[in-house]
């Protein structure tokens, strides 16, 4: 998410993360850029006015770069308070797939997301399977031989971290950062190991395991 207003931001980043998304907040375009090159995302929502790079300069960056460019195909959901007809026209001719006017509704906000989610998208499956467990990022569906397990949002948002890396490494501060709204919360403390461990009772059965790698993070690999 790239938002200029911190307030705003932190708000909606921590609704997105209790609903079980992982977020990354950014306050400029140029930031966002460079998230965009080095991170897979399901969706980028983004400020219309912002410092560095504004979001219709950052939308047109995106979709003018090659067929291969990771940022190329990624949805995007425009916030601005710009709501004239040719304020709207700009923004989705620019490459944004829809647009969303402030102020608005939290709910309508998951809505949209979630519309722009089950969009298909090339080179990209629709779910993430690791042994039996799999993990629907559009619906947030999380099933282990067709049963859901019960997930809290944090235990979620892990998950799908550790999903999206396998069978690469999460470190613990890009857990902290990710999932939860201070960092400092998490990484300081040993929040992260009590999270870890009830994730593991819960995806027991899957057949994958979840490893810790003292001194780096964790990975999730088939069992």
């Amino acid at each position: 998410m790239a938002e200029d207003d911190a307030k705003l931001g932190e708000v909606l980043a921590r609704g997105l993360r209790e609903q079980g998304y992982v977020v990354d907040l950014v306050p400029d375009g140029e930031t966002a850029a460079s998230y965009l090159r080095f991170y897979e995302y399901e969706v980028a929502v983004v400020d219309w006015r912002m410092p560095r790079l504004s979001g219709i300069d950052l939308i047109q960056r995106l979709r003018g770069g090659g067929p291969d460019s990771p940022g190329r195909a990624i949805p995007v959901l425009m916030l601005t308070a710009r709501d004239t007809p040719a304020d709207r026209i700009a923004g989705l001719d620019a490459g944004a797939d829809d647009y969303l006017v402030k102020p608005f509704d939290f709910g309508e906000l998951l809505a949209r997301l979630r519309a722009l989610q089950r969009r298909p998208r090339h080179a990209q499956l629709p779910r993430i399977v690791i042994g039996n467990l799999e993990f629907d990022p559009a619906s947030r569906d999380v099933q282990i031989d067709g049963r859901r397990p019960t997930l809290t949002a944090t235990e979620l948002g892990i998950l799908e971290m550790l999903m999206r890396r396998s069978p690469g490494v999460a470190t613990r501060r890009a857990i902290a950062q990710h999932v939860w709204d201070n960092e400092a919360d998490a990484f300081g403390s040993n929040t992260i190991d009590v999270h870890l461990a009830r994730l593991r009772a819960k995806v027991a059965s899957a057949g994958v395991r979840i490893e810790t790698l003292r001194g780096v993070g964790y990975r999730i690999v088939p069992a």
